[in-house]
């Protein structure tokens, strides 16, 4: 098993006292490991675990139709498999793909009423506009009354947990980065190995564990095309009035062409998404949806320009002026031709390599669950990401390997700009610190703070 860090997640959830352990609702892209990370924890943890799939067994449906008696419901949940024990507070049930059912979803505010069993849900089409169609026996989401979290695919530390890297090792490296002292040349070389590895293998688990068993990229390519192949069947899928899985072909048409857009956008020198590209004078109006359903499954991940340099970023934000990111670069690398991947591992790319390692900090960000924002002027100024870091606005760079911070420099010297003092430069060189340019492998990015 893949050692994740949601693991940890739920057992603080379940050492929670019981007044405040409310239904744990696990959102995100498809298969990232929700199911395998939550069952796992049931097993480890409890003494009997109740498994429900509400997309691979659409009789169970019913049992919620009724009223929101859980002596009722466990009753007839005990007839579907003779496995099924509801002991109290000895069992989790586990609600799988319960996008597919509104009303079990409803069910969990009776459930944490009751206390007698800890329920977690798992979905990934949770969140998605217009996937459920309201009607008369919806009874809406229990709003107050459960707890709603988002997994993602194995950032770069867990990939270092899968190849073996100890805890004492990651701690090392971040009291390090605390101090602003230099990695020891070996390690660092050893840890760019790893991350310029994770660039091409990602964090989807089946990814990561075909890495590791055959150390064969090809044969992780076709793990990577298979889950883009399957991303792509569920674009434009919602539930009809029947609570049927149809799709929608328009809406699926315009979200396929967003999507395998995404190279082709992060290879222009201005970033930014263009409709244009997918279809001349096309608009935001007519691909808003597409964009919203491909971020709300979890797959992209938006980065927004900023029209000004000051607190609070938020207010600042052009919402119609955006980049688009894949949420694992394991998967944009397999959107691209075949022997990118050896490209990166050898340090050879050409011009892609600027988006590539944009992508892989935008994930690590996103991961970090870091609002996405960048900034460019006419005038041609261009940041590729702004945050915060010690609670101070700070200029990021991402550079492949060396490169001048030209962008940064001009901003950190004009007197308009009095908000913003630092720049963190992303690169393959070492940790150093140099008048208010603060450099640092990218390796170590998912080990910044807010």
């Amino acid at each position: 098993m893949l050692k994740r860090k949601m693991y940890e997640y739920l057992l603080k959830w379940k050492n929670k006292p019981k007044e405040e352990r409310k239904p744990l609702v696990i959102k995100g892209a498809r298969q990232v490991g929700k199911t395998k990370i939550v069952t796992i924890f049931g097993e480890n943890n409890y003494e009997n675990v109740v498994y429900l799939d509400f997309r691979q067994n659409k009789s169970i449906h019913k049992v919620f139709k009724g009223d929101f008696n859980i002596n009722d419901i466990t009753l007839l949940l005990s007839t579907v498999s003779p496995d099924f024990k509801f002991v109290p507070y000895k069992t989790l049930i586990i609600f799988d793909e319960i996008q597919d059912c509104k009303n079990a979803r409803s069910s969990l505010k009776y459930f944490y009423l009751d206390g007698r069993y800890d329920v977690i849900c798992t979905g990934s089409m949770l969140g998605i506009k217009g996937y459920n169609k309201k009607n008369e026996e919806d009874r809406g989401i229990p709003v107050g009354y459960e707890e709603v979290v988002e997994m993602k695919s194995l950032d770069f530390e867990e990939f270092l947990w899968a190849n073996d890297i100890s805890d004492e090792v990651i701690l090392y490296m971040k009291n390090m980065l605390k101090s602003k002292k230099e990695i020891p040349d070996l390690l660092h070389e050893k840890m760019l190995n790893l991350y310029r590895k994770y660039i091409c293998v990602g964090g989807m688990p089946e990814a990561v564990k075909t890495y590791l068993k055959t150390n064969d990229m090809n044969e992780v390519r076709n793990i990577q095309k298979q889950i883009l192949s399957d991303y792509e069947d569920d674009f434009g899928t919602h539930l009809n009035d029947d609570n049927e899985i149809e799709v929608d072909r328009f809406a699926k048409a315009r979200i396929l062409e967003c999507f395998r857009s995404i190279p082709m956008q992060l290879a222009k020198e201005n970033k930014k998404f263009q409709f244009t590209i997918l279809r001349n004078r096309g608009s935001s109006r007519e691909y808003k949806d597409a964009i919203e359903w491909l971020e709300d499954a979890g797959i992209i991940c938006r980065c927004y320009n900023l029209s000004t340099l000051e607190m609070p970023l938020n207010m600042f934000v052009n919402e119609n002026t955006f980049i688009v990111y894949m949420c694992d670069t394991g998967l944009f690398i397999a959107m691209l031709d075949y022997g990118v991947a050896n490209l990166v591992l050898e340090g050879e790319l050409g011009i892609a390599k600027g988006a590539i390692y944009e992508n892989i900090v935008a994930d690590t960000f996103n991961k970090n669950n870091r609002k996405l924002y960048y900034f460019r002027k006419l005038s041609g100024l261009e940041i590729d990401f702004v945050t915060y870091i010690n609670n101070e606005i700070t200029l990021v760079e991402v550079k492949a390997n060396s490169g001048n911070t030209k962008s940064s420099r001009t901003i950190l010297d004009d007197e308009n700009y009095k908000y913003v003092n630092k720049c963190l430069k992303l690169t393959s060189q070492n940790i150093g610190d140099n008048n208010k340019i603060f450099t640092m492998p990218y390796y170590l990015s998912f080990a910044l703070k807010e």
